[in-house]
């Protein structure tokens, strides 16, 4: 059997779906769902800069569910626009860039490697770009959902790290930056293949 990531992403949404119906049955809006998700990761970057890794996977698990929460709950509500899947995406892109510059400070502060702060920044930067490319090559009108470290897997590593502590979370910062190089390689291979087709 393949491993296949649509099916897995698709049986997650599944799990949350009584909570939409609740959320829609109590007339929330989609957008404040994702107000609230970008409130958490907010949170979860003061209390990872204050010192908490912890309470700050706590806050970004939160911060993750209402991101899954209100594209689902605007499509069970037939409220998808385009605005909605922009401001959904700038959010999201927030979001990592605080969590990971809470983490980048939590590190500094502590008076760590050069070695691991540059990680840290590999794996921001990696993040965005993956990101990017897949924003770059659709407005060129193509799909693109290539790649080994997209956003969900990228966080639940992060999450998974900050859970479980500092050694865990050096792990899963080395695997995302070199995941996310990987997957921006993936997607520059895609771009070629799908553009050169063009006449």
């Amino acid at each position: 059997m393949g491993f296949n990531k649509s099916a897995i992403k698709e049986r997650s949404r599944r799990v949350l779906d009584p909570v939409v119906t609740l959320l829609a049955s109590i007339g929330v809006p989609p957008l404040l769902v994702s107000v609230l998700g970008l409130a958490g990761s907010f949170c979860g970057a003061y209390v990872i800069a204050r010192g908490s890794l912890f309470w700050g996977g706590v806050w970004a698990f939160a911060s993750g569910v209402c991101d899954v929460l209100d594209g689902s709950l605007a499509r069970y509500r037939g409220q998808e626009t385009k605005f909605g899947a922009f401001i959904d995406s700038t959010f999201d892109r927030v979001c990592e860039f605080v969590i990971y510059g809470a983490i980048l400070f939590y590190y500094i502060e502590r008076g760590h490697p050069l070695l691991l702060l540059a990680v840290i920044w590999v794996a921001m930067g990696g993040s965005f770009l993956v990101s990017y490319a897949r924003a770059r090559i659709e407005g060129l009108g193509h799909r693109c959902t290539v790649g080994l470290l997209e956003r969900p897997e990228r966080l639940t590593l992060l999450i998974a790290g900050l859970v479980l502590g500092h050694t865990v979370l050096v792990v899963a910062l080395i695997l995302i930056a070199f995941g996310t190089v990987i997957t921006v390689l993936q997607r520059v291979q895609h771009a070629y293949q799908v553009t050169r087709r063009e006449p």
